[in-house]
C-alpha cells in the first residue's frame, strides 16, 4: 500500500488497522451531527420523516436508531458518546446539535443553518480539530424558518450570515481538538475565543453520555456514569467496558438519564425524575439544579 521509504506513523496504523476484523479505529468522528428529521428516526404512518421527528423534540426524546451532538467522537458502535454544549445565556436552550431546515421549510429543500468547519483530521482520527462559530445573540431560529419559508425556489437561500447575527463580529469561535495517545487515550482541548470587542458570557458542557439501546430491549443491562472520588466521572457498559473522563476543576458535574422527557412532548408522567433535557432546564431556568450534581 505504501512505498517502504514513506512509512509513518499514520500509515503504520493504518496497516495495523487492515488487519482487524472492523478496520476502523474504535473512537472517531462517529457521532451523527443531526439524527432529528431523519429516515432513521421515523415510525410515522405516512412516512413523513421530515415531520416526525422535529428539531424541538431533539432536546427531549430519546432517539432510537442513533445519536447527534456537536463536535462530538463515540466509540464506532456510537455506545459512548462525548460533545459539547454551549450556552450563551440569550438563547432558550442549549446549542448541542447543529440546526437546520427540512425539505419541506427550506426553499430548495433541506439545508443546515450554522457556521461550523471541519479543520483537520487524519485517516484514524489520532488527530481531529474543528471549528463552530457561535453567535453571542439569541440564535435566529424562528428568522431562518420563517424567511426561507416566504422565498420561493427561484430566490436565494437565507443563511445565517444574512441575519446579521455576526455583525460587529459578535460570536466566539469554539474549536475542539482531540489527539489520541493510543487507540484507547484521548485528550480533548476546547479553546473559546470571543471575536467581539465586549465582554460576553458563555457556559460550556463537555458532555458524556450512553446512546439509549435499553429502551426497546430490557435484556441488554443499562450501563452507568458516575462520579468518582478523584473528581473524574467513570462510565461503565456491557460489553464496551469502563472509561474515565477526566477534566479541570468545573463549577460543577451534572447528571441525568437519557430518557425522553414525556411530560413536555405527551402531556403525560415520565418514567424518571430526571430526564433527556435536564441540563437545558437547569443551566437556563436553574430548574433542579441541585439536584442534578
Amino acid at each position: 500500500m505504501f512505498d517502504d521509504d514513506i512509512i509513518n506513523a499514520e500509515q503504520l496504523r493504518i496497516l495495523e488497522n487492515e488487519t482487524k476484523e472492523i478496520p476502523l479505529e474504535k473512537w472517531g468522528p462517529y457521532l451523527s451531527e443531526r439524527q432529528w428529521g431523519t429516515v432513521r428516526e421515523d415510525y410515522s404512518q405516512n412516512g413523513d420523516a421530515w415531520n416526525y421527528f422535529p428539531h424541538d423534540h431533539a432536546r427531549s426524546r430519546v432517539y432510537r436508531w442513533g445519536e447527534d451532538g456537536l463536535a462530538g467522537i463515540s466509540d464506532y458502535y456510537q455506545q459512548l458518546c462525548f460533545a459539547i454544549a454551549l450556552w450563551n445565556g440569550n438563547d432558550k436552550i442549549l446549542k448541542e446539535r447543529l440546526y437546520g431546515l427540512t425539505n419541506y421549510q427550506g426553499n430548495h429543500g433541506e439545508d443546515v443553518k450554522e457556521l461550523y468547519y471541519y479543520l483537520d483530521n487524519v485517516p484514524t482520527h489520532y488527530y481531529m480539530k474543528y471549528l463552530y462559530k457561535y453567535p453571542q445573540q439569541a440564535f435566529p431560529y424562528q428568522d431562518l424558518n420563517r424567511t426561507n419559508g416566504q422565498r420561493s425556489k427561484t430566490e436565494l437561500e437565507y443563511e445565517l450570515l444574512d441575519t446579521g447575527i455576526f455583525d460587529d463580529d459578535k460570536y466566539f469561535d469554539v474549536v475542539v481538538e482531540y489527539a489520541k495517545k493510543n487507540s484507547e487515550d484521548v485528550h480533548i482541548r476546547i479553546e473559546i475565543t470571543n471575536r467581539g470587542n465586549e465582554n460576553a458570557p458563555i457556559t460550556i458542557l463537555p458532555t458524556l453520555w450512553f446512546y439509549n439501546r435499553w429502551q426497546y430491549d430490557k435484556s441488554k443491562p443499562k450501563p452507568v456514569i458516575e462520579q468518582e472520588e478523584d473528581g473524574s466521572v467513570r462510565a461503565t457498559h456491557v460489553p464496551l467496558g469502563a472509561y474515565h473522563l477526566y477534566y479541570d476543576e468545573p463549577d460543577y458535574t451534572l447528571f441525568t438519564e437519557n430518557e425522553t422527557n414525556k411530560e413536555r412532548l405527551f402531556g403525560v408522567p415520565n418514567d424518571v425524575p430526571f430526564v433527556k433535557d435536564a441540563f437545558h432546564e437547569a443551566i437556563i431556568n436553574g430548574k433542579d439544579l441541585e439536584e442534578l450534581k
